[in-house]
């Protein structure tokens, strides 16, 4: 997902899609574990969109409430 579309999710989208990513992650790690994943790399891919969501949920928090 590019940063375009994580822009035009609404707040509620982007912490359901946030909470389905890190269950994502957790899914990948377990089964990385038991059995080793044919791409590992998409571990790192992961992470990198649950960060990607969380910056523009954090930039949105701040945006909203602006200190004068």
């Amino acid at each position: 997902m590019k940063r375009f579309d994580i822009k035009e999710l609404t707040t509620k989208e982007l912490e359901e899609k946030i909470v389905d990513e890190k269950n994502l992650l957790i899914r990948q790690k377990l089964n990385h574990a038991v059995s080793p994943l044919d791409n590992p790399h998409k571990i790192r891919i992961t992470k990198k969109e649950i960060a990607r969501l969380l910056t523009e949920l954090q930039m949105r928090k701040i945006n909203s409430n602006p200190k004068s």
